[in-house]
Formats: structure tokens, C-alpha cells, sequence
């Protein structure tokens, strides 16, 4: 013995009561943790708009799906609506982070992108009129996206990219891909970025396909393959009504495990499918 006297042991109240007190706070956090993620989807859900614009041979429709375990609920959105000029405007996106600063700024970007298209038509410097309005504020948040226009004077899509995951486009005949299109930076990083602009024609039936990458990537398969899926199912599935082809796409979803929330947004032309103007010639 070395002099010391042993511990006292604690007595079964001493321990009970303890025991209460842990499980008090550890059932607080919880519901705290809860509340926040239950506040983050209904900020969401409420700021995703309640329809989509269409025009004649235009359809849209979109789909959204929070995280599988509620708890990596983020900032994905989906959005669409008339502009001034005739044309109609289209929107995906996807806010780095999550929970409840992820959707607020969600709601941020995606006022922001209304505002600056109100006034500007190019998707390219709507894009980087926004992202350096973000940079300017110091967030510590950025967000992928792509824009897109379409005039339905002359059935042409105009396209750019943040950071964003490539959309899925398929023709009538079996064709589809994805549209890797060059892009710039996630918005809010680095201002003075510059997002290049891709023009379509609509030549043939077919659809174009905006998701987020909580619909092609997880655990079960990289985003390659989860795009590789999309691509069949889009391909197969171009006569189908918007719904009813956005409701297959975000299956895909439910197959990777993902952990993210998920975003798809279709647009289906009746009569055309959208071919680059510089490759009018060459038929997918």
C-alpha cells in the first residue's frame, strides 16, 4: 500500500441519479438535433416553388427527396419561373454543408439567382453576377449550380454550370448522354469567375434532365455509374410525362444509399430535343 486511501465506491442512488442526469442531456441534444433538422426540411420544403412554369410543347417537373437518416438534410434545390421577356428560367442546386444554414442559404442563392435573371439574360453572367455577390458577403458556405433558359420563340436552351454535376439529356430513337458542358467554380469562392454558356436547339422529341448528385452518388455506386443509370432510364423512359420520368430518376436515388438529399428537375419537349447549335448538323 502506498499510503493513498482507495476510491469510495458510489452507492446505487448516487449512481442512479447520475445516470438520469446523462440520460437527460444526451435526450436533450437529441431533441434539439432533431428540431434543427425538422426546421431545415420545412425551410426547404417551403421554399421550393409550388409549380413550374410550362410552355407550348414545354413541360417541367421536379422532385425532391431529404437525406435517408434525416440528418445530413442540406441545401438541394429546384426552381423555375417566367421571366419579363417571354422566356422561362431554370434552375438546380446544391449548398455545401448542412442542416439549418444549408437551407437558409439555399433560400439565399436562390432569391439571388431570381433577382440578378430578372435583369440579366445570359446564364453565364447571371451566374457570375451572383457568385460574386455571395463572395462579397464573406459566408462560409458555397453552392454548385446550373442555370438554364429557354425561349420558346425559338426553342433554344442556353446553359451554364457551377460546379455542377452534368445534366442527362435522350432523344427519341434511343439516344441520350450527359451533358458535360464546360463550367466554372462552385458560387461563392472566387469572384471574378466566368461560366461559359451552351446553346441548344430542341430538333427532335426528347428530355433534359437537371438532378443533384445526391440522386447519382452514395455508398452502392460511384457517380459515374449512378449517371450511367440515369442515362438508361431517361433514354428509356423520353416518352413519358415529366412526372412520371423525374419519379424514375429519383429511384436511382433510393438504390445508392445516399446520405444527401436528393433534387431532380425535368424538362420534356413534345416535338424536339435539344441539339448544341454548334453540332446542328451531327445528330446525337
Amino acid at each position: 500500500m502506498n499510503g493513498q486511501r482507495p476510491p469510495r465506491e458510489e452507492s446505487a442512488d448516487a449512481l442512479l441519479t447520475r445516470l438520469g442526469r446523462l440520460t437527460a442531456v444526451a435526450r436533450e441534444r437529441v431533441e434539439v438535433q432533431q428540431a434543427r433538422v425538422e426546421l431545415a426540411e420545412a425551410l426547404q420544403r417551403e421554399m421550393l416553388p409550388a409549380r413550374l412554369p410550362q410552355a407550348p410543347g414545354l413541360r417541367a417537373a421536379a422532385r425532391y427527396a431529404p437525406a435517408r437518416d434525416g440528418l445530413d438534410i442540406g441545401g438541394d434545390w429546384y426552381d423555375g419561373f417566367e421571366l419579363g421577356d417571354g422566356t422561362l428560367g431554370f434552375s438546380i442546386g446544391d449548398v455545401q454543408g448542412h442542416d439549418v444554414e444549408a437551407a437558409a442559404f439555399m433560400g439565399q442563392v436562390r432569391m439571388a439567382l431570381r433577382a440578378v435573371a430578372s435583369t440579366v439574360s445570359d446564364p453565364g453572367e447571371i451566374l457570375g453576377r451572383v457568385n460574386d455577390l455571395l463572395v462579397s458577403v464573406d459566408g462560409p458556405l458555397f453552392a454548385t449550380c446550373s442555370f438554364l433558359r429557354f425561349d420558346p420563340a425559338t426553342n433554344e436552351l442556353y446553359s451554364a454550370r457551377a460546379g455542377h454535376v452534368g445534366a442527362v439529356w435522350a432523344a427519341t430513337g434511343g439516344r441520350g448522354g450527359v451533358a458535360e458542358d464546360v463550367g466554372g467554380l462552385p458560387l461563392g469562392i472566387i469572384s471574378g469567375e466566368r461560366y461559359p454558356v451552351t446553346r441548344r436547339r430542341w430538333t427532335r422529341p426528347g428530355a433534359y434532365v437537371l438532378l443533384t448528385d445526391g440522386v447519382v452518388e452514395g455508398p452502392s455506386f460511384s457517380i459515374e455509374e449512378g449517371l450511367a443509370r440515369v442515362t438508361q432510364l431517361v433514354t428509356a423512359g423520353v416518352g413519358l410525362d415529366p412526372g412520371s420520368l423525374a419519379d424514375r430518376v429519383m429511384r436511382v436515388a433510393g438504390r445508392t444509399g445516399h446520405l444527401d438529399d436528393a433534387a431532380v428537375l425535368v424538362l420534356s419537349h413534345q416535338g424536339l430535343s435539344p441539339i448544341p447549335i454548334s453540332e446542328a448538323t451531327r445528330p446525337y
